[in-house]
């Protein structure tokens, strides 16, 4: 935490504020390791206190040793931290903008002695790196996506003429996930089957399995607070040439964007090769969503790969790629590993096959 405090602080001179309010839990936990539900920090030049209420005292202090944690108490944590401030001397105050609501910015009306300077991703221009222990974590939840998918494909085989549903699969899922060290799954598992395979979030119901039907699984992980995403689309009885075309297509785009990342390319610029691919096969109109973005603490950060991402890709940023094809009333394909960007290519977390996986 140390190091990130310290580069944190050096941002902080670029706003010439004396101090920044931290209300983003996501960026509170990133450079302070607390993992509770409700505190701000206030980061000053020289000091760095986490505030928080009763419930989180004792976590905070074991979670947070490089701050001095401070109770709330009746005063709230806008009250309390402003006391701190006056106490401290302090003149003016950064807040993260893109996090304050409106009644929380005219509650700052109530302390007139201080100057309250608005801030833009200070903690997120941070993140967009990570260090070597993130990408440990990533790694570690990348890999219990793995296994789980290695463990559903026998329990798809076994289960599917008895009725097998898209929910049955998510659940499924997530036991393995939590089985395996998952603390939570990184967001809602999307599943689905058939037709409703065109659906990019589709959520999973009672929909049963059928031969002709690609199913898609999108699914991740949480470890130690970060994680993992992955996509893998198969196909239940014999694939037609339909079936066929449309995912080797997505599985090309795929092949192509993994080899062309490096470090100086814009997300706009990966974006193009895999888009170039899937538009030179006639399915332009069916791929509508960006090639991918990065993950960390949370499960969609940035910089993305967009047609519209201007911004450059770096070494130690975690992106997905997953480019998708989908036609409605037939269904979707879409294939997504997660990758680490090195000094001159990637580091690819995800190892599950890509091949066209056939349920008989």
């Amino acid at each position: 935490m140390e190091q990130r405090l310290q580069k944190f602080r050096e941002q902080m001179a670029s706003f010439n504020v004396e101090s920044i309010m931290i209300s983003n839990l996501t960026n509170i936990r990133y450079l302070s390791g607390f993992a509770g539900s409700s505190a701000l920090l206030l980061i000053t030049n020289e000091k760095q206190y986490l505030i928080t209420d009763f419930r989180y005292i004792e976590q905070a202090t074991r979670q947070c040793p490089a701050f001095e944690i401070v109770n709330q108490e009746q005063k709230g944590l806008l009250g309390k931290t402003m006391e701190i401030a006056e106490h401290d001397g302090i003149k003016n105050i950064g807040f993260e903008s893109d996090y304050t609501n409106y009644s929380t910015y005219l509650e700052f009306g109530k302390y007139q002695q201080f100057a309250f300077v608005p801030t833009h991703e200070v903690v997120e221009k941070l993140r967009q790196i990570k260090d070597e222990e993130e990408l440990k974590k990533l790694a570690e939840a990348e890999r219990i996506g793995d296994l789980a998918f290695s463990k559903i494909i026998p329990f798809i085989t076994m289960a599917y003429k008895n009725g097998l549903t898209e929910a049955d699969i998510a659940l499924e899922l997530e036991r393995i996930m939590r089985m395996n060290g998952a603390g939570s799954t990184s967001f809602s598992s999307i599943v689905a089957a058939g037709a409703k395979s065109s659906l990019c979030h589709a959520v999973p119901g009672k929909e049963t399995l059928h031969p002709g039907d690609f199913v898609v699984m999108d699914f991740g992980c949480r470890y130690e607070g970060y994680c993992s995403d992955m996509t893998r689309t198969i196909v239940i009885g014999k694939p037609s040439d339909k079936h066929q075309e449309i995912y080797q297509t997505v599985l090309k785009a795929q092949l192509a964007a993994l080899e062309a990342i490096k470090p100086g390319l814009t997300g706009k610029e990966v974006d193009a090769v895999a888009r170039n691919i899937i538009k030179d096969a006639g399915y332009g109109d069916y791929f509508g969503h960006g090639l991918g973005h990065s993950v960390g603490l949370d499960i969609h950060e940035n910089p993305r790969f967009s047609t519209t991402e201007e911004r450059v890709i770096e070494k130690g940023m975690v992106l997905t790629v997953e480019p998708g094809i989908y036609l409605p009333g037939f269904g979707g394909v879409r294939i997504e590993d997660m990758v680490v960007v090195t000094d001159t290519g990637i580091c690819n977390l995800t190892h599950s096959t890509k091949e066209l996986i056939v349920i008989e």
